[in-house]
């Protein structure tokens, strides 16, 4: 199934296996709390029920250091929304410390190490454009 739009997720390419699975899933939490991207509750056929998911796939990509600053530029030129992860939130303990960090910081001085983005298709290809799926 193709959808009109998208969900992609970016993480540099050198941070350690751990990291990057932290950083997807964090950006990722960003994107599930916007309104209508989360399918309905799961039930099995013992009547045990679960959480949603995300209704749609999420495409992994990975970025040098270099180039994760200008992907966050085409984000913001194409309107898309993401959420971003800086390499100093590693160091922090808790979501008021998180957001501290990150506001301190002028957005083009970002350290990042993840987005996630979501919007019209077209627009988040123009933004992931030249990258590589994670392997």
């Amino acid at each position: 199934m193709e959808y009109a739009d998208k969900i992609a997720v970016v993480v540099r390419e050198d941070l350690l296996p751990w990291q990057k699975l932290n950083v997807t899933a964090f950006t990722a939490s960003g994107i599930a709390g916007i309104d209508g991207l989360l399918g309905e509750p799961y039930r099995d056929a013992d009547g045990n029920i679960y959480l949603p998911m995300l209704r749609q796939p999420v495409m992994i990509y990975t970025a040098p250091r270099e180039k994760m600053g200008t992907l966050r530029e085409r984000a913001l030129r194409q309107g898309v929304r993401f959420s971003v992860y800086t390499e100093e939130l590693f160091e922090t303990s808790g979501d008021e410390a998180n957001r501290a960090a990150v506001c301190g910081v002028p957005g083009e001085k970002l350290n990042l190490v993840g987005m996630a983005f979501y919007g019209e298709r077209k627009a988040i290809d123009k933004v992931v454009k030249g990258l590589s799926r994670h392997e």
